[in-house]
């Protein structure tokens, strides 16, 4: 009965937008779980409480549904608004500080390790879903980086010849030998003190490395 009453809403309808955000969280705890082959639809419907034809209607197949969770997670953490450089003359540190704080906070949660250490298993594999999880989550925060630091340049606030570049030096700092080291299972979280250093220490080296003005 709710599968027909869905279908005689018709394709324009608006969708639910708090079934997708059941559906999406869904899909996150199973794929974590059980493995991406491992999570059916059905079964994420039934976690979501939704009926499987509601979650094809969000999600067109499970590929799609997988590269929109890796998108939800990332932009719970580092939403698109954080990068873009305010109008007015805000410091450009705090700016920086506040992004390095929510990649931090994302490449460090248990969620985000346990997604990482599926990717390679799946690498190994020759899944094709390891290009999917990099274009859906790394890449996107990545090129919004570089995008925001473009700006930068062309306002002066920062010399940077080379914006991607510059972006994947930012984000290098910021996972260190800590994050490699959290990934295996050889060392336990930051605290909340000795991730807050780490911030504050690679911003100010990235700041050395790219402000403007800077000679030779």
């Amino acid at each position: 009965m709710p599968d027909k009453l869905l279908q005689s809403t018709g394709p324009g309808r608006p969708k639910d937008p708090a079934k997708r955000r059941a559906i999406l969280d869904a899909a996150k705890t199973l794929f974590l779980r059980h493995g991406y082959e491992g999570s059916s639809m059905d079964a994420i419907a039934a976690e979501a409480g939704v009926s499987k034809l509601t979650v094809y209607s969000h999600f067109t197949d499970k590929e799609t549904l997988f590269s929109a969770a890796i998108k939800a997670k990332c932009q719970e953490q580092l939403p698109e608004l954080l990068f873009q450089l305010p109008e007015e003359e805000a410091p450009l540190e705090n700016q920086l500080i506040d992004i390095a704080r929510g990649f931090l906070a994302l490449i460090n949660s248990r969620e985000s390790l346990e997604m990482h250490r599926m990717m390679v298993s799946l690498a190994n594999q020759g899944s094709k879903l390891s290009r999917t999880f990099y274009e859906a989550g790394p890449k996107r925060v990545l090129e919004e980086m570089a995008l925001l630091l473009r700006k930068a340049d062309q306002r002066g606030l920062l010399q940077v010849e080379d914006p991607l570049r510059a972006a994947d030096h930012f984000f290098s700092l910021l996972k260190g030998g800590a994050h490699f080291r959290l990934l295996i299972g050889c060392a336990a979280p930051l605290s909340e003190e000795e991730a807050e250093a780490h911030v504050q220490d690679s911003v100010q080296l990235f700041l050395r490395a790219y402000r403007a003005g800077q000679t030779g």
